[in-house]
């Protein structure tokens, strides 16, 4: 026997004051009896500091309460029946109301971070009884904005002037004059643009990449804690390239992994974006790509604030 939830949507994406419709789906070999079939959707927002993020006191808040968005019980049969063998479909259907919700807060984005994750699940059981053990399924829907809800009118990107220097980065294997632009506030639904020129470099450059950072921080005890890491790293250059020769900037956004830039009380959601030119060194093999974070000799970084938003 086996149970499942399909919503109406394939996309399983909703915004709040929406209903969101679906079906309860069982395949049976033999008639089951329930007592009553309950459907449940919760909305939370889970916290949580890393050991190697926090110390010795604040490991004792390794895990802080979860944060209730909003958790509501729909019976979809009160009464006791039985189901029959085969394929059974049975509707459900709730509002994503903020009336309904007890009051617990705003309906943030879904997020799936490192220490702090905001998920909405759907949950079905088919309660059969003390003897019986429930059938049960969980599904996870996700929660965009409601444009409604936005404090003033969608701010357009903007583009920020940057330059990476020998006088900006105080580096021993500058001088080097890069210039460029990018946009440090961007919607969800479009990407980081802007545009990068190596004017000079007296050391043969061997990538030029741009990292997407998230910031996770969370309050716990009297202290806040923030812990920083990589989202996803995008090369636009390999090898070393012509001077005066103008890179484009184009970084798409993953879903799930970036926000909404959120600011409430028990934690921030916030992110940064980074452009990191790496040399050509004998040293550089010895490490691995990835750890582009860490300052290295033959390496220079330029990081930016960047604040994502809904339109």
């Amino acid at each position: 026997m086996s149970i499942e939830l399909k919503l109406s949507r394939p996309s399983r994406v909703y915004r709040p004051g929406e209903s969101v419709e679906g079906k309860i789906i069982t395949t049976l070999t033999t008639s089951v009896s329930y007592h009553k079939i309950l459907v449940t959707v919760n909305g939370t927002v889970n916290l949580q500091v890393r050991g190697g993020v926090a110390g010795v006191i604040e490991s004792l808040y390794s895990v802080v309460k979860p944060l209730c968005i909003i958790k509501k019980s729909t019976e979809v049969a009160s009464s006791a029946g039985k189901l029959a063998p085969g394929r059974t479909e049975i509707p459900f259907s709730f509002s994503l109301s903020s009336q309904e919700n007890g009051n617990h807060g705003a309906f943030y984005e879904t997020f799936h971070g490192g220490n702090i994750s905001i998920q909405y699940l759907i949950t079905a059981d088919i309660m059969r009884g003390y003897l019986h053990k429930s059938l049960s399924a969980t599904l996870e829907f996700i929660v965009e904005s409601d444009k409604a809800s936005l404090a003033g009118p969608p701010v357009s990107p903007e583009l920020v002037r940057f330059y990476i220097t020998q006088d900006t980065q105080k580096h021993q294997l500058l001088p080097e004059l890069l210039t460029g632009k990018i946009s440090t506030e961007c919607s969800l639904t479009d990407p980081v643009s802007g545009e990068l020129v190596v004017e000079a470099s007296a050391v043969p450059i061997r990538s030029i990449d741009i990292q997407l950072l998230r910031i996770e921080s969370i309050l716990a005890g009297e202290r806040i804690i923030a812990d920083t890491s990589v989202i996803q790293t995008t090369q636009i250059a390999d090898g070393d390239v012509c001077k005066s020769l103008t890179l484009p900037i184009y970084v798409i956004l993953p879903r799930l992994f970036v926000c909404p830039t959120v600011l409430a009380g028990p934690f921030l959601i916030e992110f940064q974006i980074s452009i990191v030119i790496s040399f050509q060194s004998e040293l550089s093999k010895l490490y691995p790509k990835s750890d582009l974070r860490t300052p290295r000799p033959w390496s220079a970084m330029l990081t930016l604030p960047l604040r994502v938003f809904r339109t």
